[in-house]
């Protein structure tokens, strides 16, 4: 299995790096004592760098991921520790979370430009593979701006981008990163794929199975990771030196806390992140083959070949049966340590009807995928068509993408410009600061976790089948942007 691990480092050279309007906190430096000069021009500056950057993207992901599975219906969140307001699809530019949110895509980017511009030219052994990582970073933080907002600034102080132009951009940097990965001779999947969803958001199906095809012929087992550095963490509130896996926190760590509990129809997915040992944090997939599997099976559906999307999950199934299960204790966890009786938290309960999605906690370990799941199989897709066959697709992509951040892109739901930004960079307009709910969302906003529960029957019905809302409204922009 091919798996990319690179050391999260704590590196101060990354407080080098300033942000234009996305201002930086000025307490936030790591070694006040470090100067632009002691690191550009060093020789191995740009490894030190890249370093630097990894740990900047495991910082960005647990101030994106966490509040995108939350606003998703993924999971409710119960506590107070984490964004109580985004379950109801409360999205204000005023949020701290949103803020945060877009300040660390902006630092990741600024952090990958300054690579490309300053540290590695400047580097005696600099080389195509560390160039082709700050491409890559670069595009990763312009393909997020595109998941997660429907625009937002794209250089310090500048013009306020729409989709469509950051995924121009990251395709652009993608493609760069690709050709130089091949120039080292290092492995380029990660590009592929990367361009492969930037594609998929931009609705180009040619182009986004031609780089799922190129993706899957190089790495079939392709799996990238996010790692996150909790020895080294300082384990405060200062999330510019917090790099403990923040969702592992919250679905896994604080156990009789409950933060965040599952739609029950996912349950016998989570936790996705579990105790891996007493000083180290899960990974997260950053980038995973199934997704090329995925972007194949939507578009044979969107062009009418039902049966070639049947042939790609069904691939995308073989490939699940080899992914990591993980055998762990979840005794801690209580479905219903808050409100008895008030969530399924056994093997005998059926979630709309179907039996087998939730698991017993309190006795033996459990096992549940660490990297994809699904409780679907080739039989049960046989002969489906049309809209039928596009649902179960993305009900796949919410289990294989679950506690990714995927989900809330999949829903249309975007975020805003900050307060920040708007008061330091005169191109923010008002209307950048307001929320664009999906109208099919928007009626139901707080109701998009509901469920209703019977401890007697046994029985679970989810409210709302947020799935055959998106299928429904599959000709609208905000959503299945092959359609």
């Amino acid at each position: 299995m091919k798996k990319i691990l690179t050391k999260i480092s704590i590196v101060a050279a990354s407080a080098l790096v300033f942000v234009g309007c996305e201002a930086i906190d000025p307490t936030d430096v790591v070694n006040p004592n470090l100067s632009e000069s002691a690191l550009v021009g060093q020789p191995n500056s740009s490894q030190s760098w890249l370093n630097g950057i990894e740990r900047q993207l495991a910082v960005a992901a647990n101030n994106n991921l966490l509040v995108a599975e939350i606003v998703s219906d993924n999971y409710v969140n119960t506590q107070t520790f984490f964004n109580q307001f985004m379950d109801g699809l409360t999205i204000d530019f005023q949020d701290d979370d949103v803020d945060d949110s877009q300040f660390h895509i902006a630092r990741m980017r600024e952090m990958a430009l300054f690579g490309l511009s300053e540290i590695g030219p400047n580097d005696p052994n600099y080389d195509s593979g560390i160039q082709a990582e700050f491409e890559f970073f670069a595009g990763l933080s312009h393909l997020w701006a595109a998941m997660y907002y429907r625009a937002l600034p794209g250089e310090t102080a500048g013009p306020v981008l729409d989709r469509t132009a950051h995924l121009d951009a990251a395709i652009n940097y993608f493609q760069l990163a690709k050709a130089n990965y091949d120039d080292a001779g290092n492995d380029n999947t990660g590009a592929s794929l990367a361009l492969a969803r930037a594609y998929y958001l931009k609705g180009d199906a040619a182009n986004a199975v031609a780089s799922a095809d190129a993706a899957i012929a190089s790495g079939p087992d392709y799996l990238r990771v996010i790692k996150f550095d909790p020895q080294n963490s300082r384990g405060n509130s200062n999330s510019n030196n917090y790099t403990v896996n923040s969702l592992q926190d919250a679905i896994y760590d604080r156990g009789s806390f409950d933060d965040l509990q599952p739609l029950p129809k996912l349950d016998f997915l989570d936790p996705k992140y579990s105790l891996v040992s007493a000083t180290a944090d899960a990974d997260i997939p950053l980038l995973k083959i199934e997704e090329a599997y995925l972007i194949k099976a939507e578009a044979a559906n969107a062009g009418g070949n039902d049966p070639g999307a049947l042939t790609a999950l069904t691939d995308l199934f073989t490939l699940i049966a080899t992914r990591e299960v993980r055998s762990i204790s979840d005794a801690a966890e209580d479905r219903t340590e808050r409100a008895p009786k008030s969530r399924p938290d056994s093997t005998d309960i059926t979630v709309n009807g179907t039996a087998g999605l939730v698991l017993y906690r309190q006795g033996a370990n459990i096992d549940v995928p660490a990297v994809s799941g699904t409780s679907y199989d080739a039989a049960m897709l046989a002969g489906l068509t049309g809209d039928a066959m596009l649902e179960a697709i993305y009900n796949i992509r919410q289990e294989v993408f679950i506690a990714e951040g995927i989900r809330s892109m999949d829903m249309g739901i975007t975020f805003v410009v900050s307060q920040n930004e708007q008061l330091l960079n005169s191109n923010v307009s008002t209307s950048d600061t307001e929320p664009d709910i999906p109208p099919f969302l928007a009626s139901i906003s707080t109701e998009i976790d509901a469920i209703t529960y019977d401890d007697v029957a046994r029985t679970c019905t989810i409210t709302h089948d947020i799935t055959a809302l998106i299928v429904a409204n599959k000709g609208s922009n905000y959503v299945c942007p092959f359609h």
